[in-house]
């Protein structure tokens, strides 16, 4: 068997040149470009997105669904823009064929992500944490490290599930036989495609609270994100029960149960509405 931290070294050479990934957007390298340009409007950044009318149909999908929770439709490239924030915009432009392919590879997968995302925002709200649809773009990013292994090392996941059949922990197969964990891949490939800081420490330490330096908050928002979705039975990931809570979480949050409970409760709608907009996404994406 090939030595972990050999597999750690093949991967991450693998994600800095993004073999077996869908190739991003050609709109997203000129978008950069208008982003740090000072001169840009937010007009001319609409307009070049609209021009792509694939990725504009992808990302209003997205803006539309329920983990965002806007109380209106929003129909135009610039609505979605005023309301998501430039840097989620073009999380959701560079990732919407990664969550194409997880929406056919594995459904459980795409239904607990969005799950995640939805209860981010609304955790972040009550907490009134700063701008809460990022944190819900990062609970939607918080298993692209499962979406690689899916995609790019298939016969490596492969392996990995048998383990967790036979009662190994998720993460300590993933460790035992890549070197690194989900987490970290995520978190190394959103650090490739030059997504804020913020966001990538709070995937990247989603399991592991002691990793997050500067955005503990964050991580503890996911984790327990993470954790409350599982709970609810909510989509399928690798853990067959539900994972375990880093009870400093409460703490990190300043969270009483009550609380949680009434975030519980208000939970329960959007996930309902979740899975309409899965049903319409698979009746989009699937061959006529």
């Amino acid at each position: 068997m090939i030595d972990p931290s050999e597999k750690r070294k093949e991967i991450k050479k693998k994600l800095r040149k993004l073999e077996g990934l869908p190739t991003l957007p050609p709109v997203v390298q000129k978008l950069n470009q208008m982003i740090e340009d000072e001169r840009t409007s937010l007009n001319q950044i609409a307009e070049l997105i609209e021009k792509d009318q694939v990725i504009t149909t992808k990302v209003l999908r997205l803006a539309n669904s329920a983990f965002y929770g806007f109380p209106r439709k929003v129909s135009t490239v610039q609505q979605a823009m005023m309301l998501l924030g430039m840097n989620v915009l073009k999380i959701l432009i560079m990732t919407s064929s990664i969550f194409e392919i997880i929406h056919k590879e594995d459904v459980g997968l795409w239904e607990h992500s969005v799950g995640v995302a939805a209860c981010c925002k609304l955790l972040a709200e009550r907490l009134e944490i700063k701008d809460p649809q990022e944190l819900a773009t990062a609970g939607l990013l918080h298993d692209l490290g499962k979406v690689v292994e899916l995609v790019v090392l298939r016969e490596d996941y492969q392996e990995i599930v048998k383990m967790v059949a036979q009662g190994e922990d998720p993460l300590r197969a993933e460790k035992a036989l890549l070197g690194l964990d989900h987490a970290e891949i995520g978190a190394f490939l959103m650090t490739q495609w030059n997504i804020p800081e913020r966001l990538i420490e709070a995937v990247q330490a989603h399991h592991n609270l002691e990793l997050a330096k500067k955005y503990k908050k964050e991580a503890a928002l996911i984790h327990l994100s993470d954790f409350l979705v599982h709970a609810r039975g909510y989509g399928e990931t690798l853990y067959h029960q539900i994972p375990p809570l880093n009870l400093n979480t409460l703490k990190i949050l300043k969270l009483s149960l009550p609380e949680i409970k009434e975030v519980i409760f208000a939970l329960e709608p959007r996930l309902y509405e979740l899975k309409f907009f899965t049903e319409e996404l698979k009746r989009e994406l699937s061959p006529s």
